[in-house]
């Protein structure tokens, strides 16, 4: 009488398997080694900036820090599409990988998981919004701002993505339900990192995939090996070509695996599944994609070593230019709201400002 689709699953696509070797040869996307090369090197960035923010985090010289360790196939599989000036970045809090692979500071990255406003200051050359602390509302801004590309006709796209935690928020469907309706050009990304803060996966919905989500507002939707550099690429590029060509929005799970815990402030060792954890390991981004490389001739252990030297000294010179800025303003924290203050705001600065001043500090 009634249908049940609660065991529904999609094939998860995969160009390239856990031993480095490629399954699909003919969904190989054309990528030239310079761009292949230049994604790996923001993997291994971003794979070592979250080890050293988390060992300043072990030492108590930053406020917080969501790191995206594990998922960095799936970030700069997606972001490394990005037209400077053209297409926009909507990112969520936990998209390290991604900010850097779309031009973002690190410097300002640093700044923003220090507190300081200045971290939220957005270079003019690059379209990413700050970062999205409300869950959900991040889906909306992307689909407002795709709707303001189609009304503009430009050819410009929208990139966005959220945990799999956050696809349980309302607001998640409502835009996906707008962009499908008018066919916008945005593509929505799910980072299935297998942990919503401490709850897993399979405790967080009934559904046998997220991708089904978005077949239930009419939106192409697909599941990737979140881990396969390849398969990403490929499936963003084909999703990149349909928005352009007026087919509307694509909803993609990327299935990968969060490696460190949900922030610098959680217990990891309380919740998480070391047998779980163990079998994850084996399918790390970063190995996987460098194996490939080292195999087929383009990298070898003397450059890695290289680079891991180089991203070294980068990141800390970019942290500690970031720990020794001096010229954030209070004000600051009050003015970028709205365009212009509240009165609410504006009473709540004069208060800071009064606090501060009776400190001895401005």
């Amino acid at each position: 009488m009634f249908n049940d689709y609660s065991d529904l699953k999609f094939e998860v696509f995969q160009i390239m398997n856990e031993k480095s070797e490629i399954v699909k040869p003919d969904l190989m996307p054309k990528i030239s080694d310079e761009l292949l090369l230049k994604a790996y090197r923001f993997m291994c960035l971003s794979r070592k900036q979250e080890e050293i923010q988390t060992e300043i985090s072990e030492g108590g010289k930053n406020l917080n820090f969501l790191a995206s360790a594990g998922q960095e196939a799936t970030e700069v599989g997606y972001a490394i599409h990005l037209r400077k000036g053209i297409d926009w970045l909507v990112p969520a809090y936990r998209n390290n990988a991604a900010w850097i692979t779309a031009g973002f500071p690190i410097e300002n990255i640093y700044l923003y998981w220090l507190g300081n406003e200045a971290g939220s200051k957005v270079p003019e050359d690059i379209n990413v919004l700050p970062v999205n602390i409300p869950i959900g509302t991040q889906y909306s801004h992307a689909t407002g701002i795709a709707f303001a590309e189609k009304f503009k006709q430009s050819d410009g796209i929208v990139i966005t993505t959220i945990g799999d935690g956050g696809t349980s928020e309302g607001e998640v469907y409502e835009a996906m339900n707008f962009a499908a309706i008018h066919k916008l050009p945005v593509i929505f990304m799910v980072e299935n990192n297998q942990w919503s803060l401490t709850t897993p996966r399979k405790k967080a919905s009934a559904t046998a995939s997220l991708a089904i989500r978005g077949v239930g507002v009419g939106i192409a939707s697909t599941q990737v090996d979140g881990n396969d550099f390849f398969a990403v690429y490929a499936m963003v590029e084909k999703a990149i070509a349909c928005a352009k060509a007026g087919e509307g929005p694509t909803f993609i799970e990327a299935i990968t695996y969060r490696r460190f815990a949900h922030s610098a402030s959680d217990i990891k060792k309380d919740y998480y599944d070391p047998q779980l954890e163990a079998e994850w390991l084996k399918k790390d981004p970063l190995d996987r994609l460098r194996n490939y490389l080292i195999a087929n001739k383009k990298w070898d252990e003397t450059k890695q070593k290289q680079l891991d030297v180089e991203n070294e000294v980068l990141i800390r010179n970019e942290i500690n230019s970031a720990m020794n800025k001096k010229d954030t303003k209070l004000a600051d924290i009050f003015q970028y709201t709205y365009a212009k203050m509240t009165p609410q705001l504006e009473e709540q600065l004069a208060e800071a400002q009064a606090y501060f001043a009776k400190e001895g500090n401005n």
